[in-house]
Parts: structure tokens; C-alpha cells; sequence
């Protein structure tokens, strides 16, 4: 007898847009940067204000949500849909005229608070269709995420991200039709197992567990590397540009960078099914501390290869975070998957700040080609979890 559950065809479709749709606003401030100077009269140091804000909120957020249980006491769907109207609302405050340092950072911590109900969701939702094939699932939804967040970059670099309203518009409505389609076509998937009661002390008890405790830790690494690479990636183009005779477009290829990212997690969905999501980490991250240790030797090459290594490094920079992401939602009970997901993600944001904030403070003190060395502490920090962690 054949007790398969057959998901419809349409639900990680469905699930896949709705996150490409609802995490395009995770960049949008920082894709208009040059508008938000000129409004607020600051420098370039806003850069990592409007980041770590976002951050931040996202911290908060999925703090918030994992104390309380949200995603597993309540149809994930509503929830994801809720956050994402009030993300695009927050989302919309940049268009302001008028808007000062203070607006502008409470909207983009508003911003970072509801992303915490839709990319950990998300993947709870993923999880609770998915039991098995995960590693796959969960690839193609972190490639949404990372398109998501390149969206804004490469939008901004076209002919069409002339106005900076226009893409702010763009992008929160875009959000709030990823919501909608999430709450109508993507009902409580049948393996979802609903907590009953709120127990505040169930997720700092999940590090109890060793598989757990380990995934959390690697991916904690991944994530100290992963936020900073995507944000001083403009950086890097521009002083690769000071080097060069051909200079690069900023924003278009840091768009293109980080998007290569989402094609790198499909591939190691794929590749999970026949090594592991445990291999498939531990490679990605080999390759990216690799590339961390060697940067400074990148400025020097042309800009074919410059822009050759950098997209690699953009791939491997990510294609493990959805394994990672597998990796803890397999080790924890089921009734605390979305509660488990969401405390790994807050931490892991966490963690972004430190290194986003450290890459800021070293930008003006050590030499600028040195500086991407730094994100190796992440990647040598996530393979020595992966080596001693217990494969099923």
C-alpha cells in the first residue's frame, strides 16, 4: 500500500515566487543609496546604518516570533502574508520627501521585523510539504530569496531604476502580491504538526541536541561571511575600478553577483539528493574561505577575471545556507520546526551586524584590497562544525 502524500504541483511554484516577491525589499534601501545621501546629507557611512537596520529588525523579529511560537501555533500562510502587507507599508517610507536618519532607520528595522514572518516561514511552510527531498525544496527557495534580494540591485542598474521611487514602488507592491498569492493558494501543508501551547523555553532547549546545535553553529559561520560579502561586494567593484582601466557598472553587477547566488542553491538542492546537504555545505564553504584568504590577490587581474572569481565566490557563498537550513529543520521534532528555523536565523542575523559593522570600521583603517580576508573566520568556523557532525 502506497502511503505517499502527493503535493500539488503548484505549491512549490507558488512558495518560490511569493519569496522571490516578498524579500525584494531586503535591499531596496541600500539599491537607492545615492537618493538617501542626498535626502538625509549624510555620507557614505549610511551604507551600513541602512543595512544593519534592516538587520537588526530582522533579529528582533525572528526573536519575537521563535519566544512565541508564531509560525507553528498559527497557519504559517496568515502569517506570511500579514508580514509581507506591513513589510511593503515600511517599505514605502523611503519614497518620503522629507524623510530624516531617524525615519529612515526605523522604517528599514520595520522592514528587517517583517521579513522575519516570511524568509524563516517560508521555509517552515517548505517544510511542512516536504518531508522528505528537503535539501532540494529549500534550494530552490533560498535561490528566490537571494534573486529576491538581488532584484533591487540589478532593477536599480537598469534604464528603469532611474527613479528611485519607482523601484521602492515596485518592490513593496511586488511584496504584497507574493503575500497574497502565499495566503490563498498555500494552505496548511499535510505534514504540518501544530504546537498547542506556548512554551518559551522550547528553542534554547533544541541546542540540546547535537546535530541541531552543530547545523546551528555552521551556519552561524556561514552567516558571519555571507551579509557582509553581499553588502562591501560594491565596494569591492569600485576598488577594483581605482585599479583598472575598465570600470565596472556597481550596481548592476553586484546585482549580478548576488543573483548567481540563487542558480548556486538550486544546483546544491540538486546535488543534495545524491551527496547530502552535509557535503554540499562543506564544499560551498571550502570554496568561499578559499576565496576570502586569496581576495587581495583579485584586484590585480582583468576584469574578466575579476568579475569571473567574484561570481563564483557569490555562488559558493550561498549555495549552502539552504542546506544548512535542511540540515536544522531534520534534527528538531516537527511540532518545532518553524520555531527551531526562526531562533537559527535570528542568531545567524545576529551575527550579520558584527561582521557588516567590523567591515565598516576596518574600511577606513587597513588597506581596502585586505579587507574581504576578515569573512575567513566564517567559513573555517562552519567546516569544523560540518567535519564532526554526526552524518545520518
Amino acid at each position: 500500500m502506497d502511503n505517499t502524500i502527493k503535493i500539488k504541483p503548484h505549491i512549490l511554484s507558488v512558495i518560490i515566487l511569493s519569496q522571490f516577491a516578498c524579500t525584494s525589499p531586503w535591499f531596496a534601501g541600500n539599491a537607492i543609496i545615492e537618493n538617501l545621501i542626498e535626502k538625509t546629507g549624510l555620507g557614505n557611512e549610511i551604507v551600513g546604518y541602512v543595512l544593519s537596520s534592516v538587520q537588526f529588525g530582522f533579529i528582533s523579529g525572528t526573536l519575537i516570533f521563535a519566544l512565541l511560537m508564531l509560525a507553528d501555533r498559527f497557519p504559517p500562510a496568515r502569517v506570511f502574508f500579514g508580514c509581507a502587507v506591513l513589510a511593503a507599508l515600511c517599505n514605502l517610507v523611503l519614497i518620503h520627501k522629507n524623510i530624516t536618519l531617524a525615519s529612515l532607520l526605523l522604517a528599514r528595522f520595520g522592514t528587517g521585523f517583517f521579513l522575519a514572518g516570511i524568509y524563516p516561514v517560508g521555509m517552515k511552510i517548505a517544510a511542512d510539504y516536504y518531508e522528505k527531498g528537503l535539501g532540494k525544496a529549500l534550494g530552490f527557495l533560498v535561490g528566490a530569496l537571494v534573486l529576491g534580494t538581488a532584484f533591487p540591485y540589478i532593477f536599480g542598474g537598469s534604464s528603469l531604476g532611474t527613479d528611485p521611487t519607482f523601484v521602492i514602488r515596485f518592490t513593496s507592491g511586488l511584496t504584497v502580491l507574493g503575500g497574497l498569492l502565499m495566503f490563498v493558494f498555500v494552505p496548511n501543508g499535510p505534514y504540518r504538526k501544530r504546537s498547542t501551547k506556548l512554551d518559551l523555553r522550547s528553542g534554547p532547549k533544541l541546542f540540546h541536541i547535537t546535530n541541531f546545535r552543530k547545523a546551528a553553529f555552521g551556519y552561524f559561520g556561514h552567516m558571519w561571511e555571507l551579509y557582509a560579502f553581499w553588502a562591501f561586494t560594491p565596494f569591492a567593484i569600485t576598488v577594483f575600478n581605482q585599479f583598472s582601466d575598465t570600470p565596472l557598472s556597481v550596481s548592476l553587477w553586484t546585482g549580478i553577483i548576488i543573483a548567481l547566488g540563487g542558480i548556486s542553491c538550486v544546483l546544491g538542492g540538486l546535488l543534495s539528493q545524491k551527496l547530502g546537504s552535509n557535503k554540499v555545505a562543506l564544499f560551498s564553504l571550502l570554496v568561499s574561505g578559499f576565496c576570502c584568504l586569496t581576495s587581495p590577490l583579485f584586484y590585480q587581474l582583468s576584469a574578466f577575471l575579476f568579475l569571473a572569481i567574484w561570481c563564483l565566490w557569490g555562488m559558493a557563498v550561498i549555495a549552502d545556507s539552504p542546506q544548512f537550513s535542511n540540515l536544522v529543520a531534520s534534527a528538531i521534532p516537527p511540532e518545532l520546526k518553524g520555531t527551531g528555523l526562526t531562533l537559527v536565523n535570528s542568531i545567524g542575523f545576529a551575527i550579520t551586524i558584527l561582521s557588516i559593522q567590523l567591515l565598516s570600521f576596518l574600511s577606513e583603517r587597513i588597506h581596502p584590497t585586505y579587507l574581504f580576508m576578515v569573512l575567513a573566520i566564517g567559513p573555517l568556523l562552519g567546516v569544523w562544525q560540518l567535519i564532526y557532525r554526526k552524518t545520518d
